[in-house]
């Protein structure tokens, strides 16, 4: 396939294109910034531009059979007016000028990311992908952002959505902002420790995106997150065993709400979401439980 990668120059998309090109499709990737990021294979061109914005760099999508979709500002920051106002527009607008630039006629897939606060906050409840939407600002924007991917299907595209959960891999992300804690003694849960925390392995992650690819019957939203959710205090608890460091200093839920602001809520209530339209496609996670994958990442962190 000719592939063409939006965010394809951050940690995800990089390993992806690679990925992609080692498996035989035509790669080129977009990213906001010029240069070429060190660890992308050789033969992918990088496109730049700004996809909130139309331009020359929608050009290149056409022709494309596959475009993946994986821009966004960072979420894990303190929700400012003018954050929030970046968040959305790096999503919404982006998907927007991206199904702007997609031929009409069909022949091609989307592959849209979104995330699992698509379903708000509902304590211990299991959610799955026939969920509803929650009713909060990160719920609200993803029902926008994935508004926006499902009118390619006007176009006659295929349309994947991916809702990632907390995805935990090497290089940075939420188990880098916690691991320096844990290695100076200062580790353990967020607030009471009992919120769900729905998590992916990277590997996971890219063999799901790679299976969604694959797959010309794969359409509609899918959970990307682990079959195991753990709840805050298992995954403290399994953070300091991998690195050899206690658990034992839980960080109160008023001095992340003063850190956090409203993101906080994120952090501190949590989703309980379960992968079941991947399980049933015959999906295989490497890493399906928290234990593995903590013991796999902590000579990264």
């Amino acid at each position: 396939m000719r592939v063409f990668i939006v965010g394809g120059t951050g940690f995800v998309g990089v390993n992806l294109a690679n990925r992609l090109r080692a498996r035989g499709d035509e790669v080129t990737v977009m990213g906001h910034a010029a240069g070429r990021p060190p660890s992308l294979v050789p033969g992918v061109p990088v496109v730049v531009g700004d996809a909130r914005l139309p331009g020359t760099w929608q050009t290149h999508v056409a022709g494309h059979d596959l475009v993946v979709n994986l821009a966004g500002a960072s979420v894990f920051q303190r929700w400012t007016a003018a954050a929030k106002r970046v968040i959305r527009e790096s999503r919404v607008q982006t998907t927007r000028n991206i199904v702007d630039a997609l031929p009409a006629g069909g022949g091609v897939t989307l592959v849209s990311t979104s995330a699992v606060g698509y379903y708000g906050f509902h304590g211990d409840e299991e959610l799955d992908e026939s969920a509803p939407p929650g009713d909060d600002f990160l719920a609200r924007l993803c029902v926008e952002w994935e508004s926006e991917a499902l009118r390619a299907r006007d176009k006659g595209a295929r349309v994947a959505i991916t809702r990632f959960g907390i995805v935990l891999g090497p290089g940075g992300g939420v188990l880098g902002k916690m691991a320096p804690a844990f290695r100076a003694f200062l580790g353990g849960p967020l607030g009471s420790g009992d919120q769900w925390f729905s998590w992916v392995h990277i590997e996971d992650l890219f063999g799901a995106l790679l299976h969604l690819t694959e797959n010309p019957g794969s359409s509609g939203p899918y959970n990307l997150t682990t079959p195991a959710p753990v709840r805050n205090r298992e995954l403290a608890r399994e953070l300091g065993r991998a690195l050899h460091r206690p658990a034992l200093l839980p960080v109160p839920a008023f001095a992340v709400r003063l850190v956090l602001g409203e993101f906080s809520n994120v952090v501190l209530k949590g989703q309980r979401v379960l992968p079941r339209r991947l399980l049933a496609e015959g999906f295989r996670f490497a890493y399906p439980r928290i234990e593995s994958a903590l013991a796999a990442l902590a000579p990264t962190l």
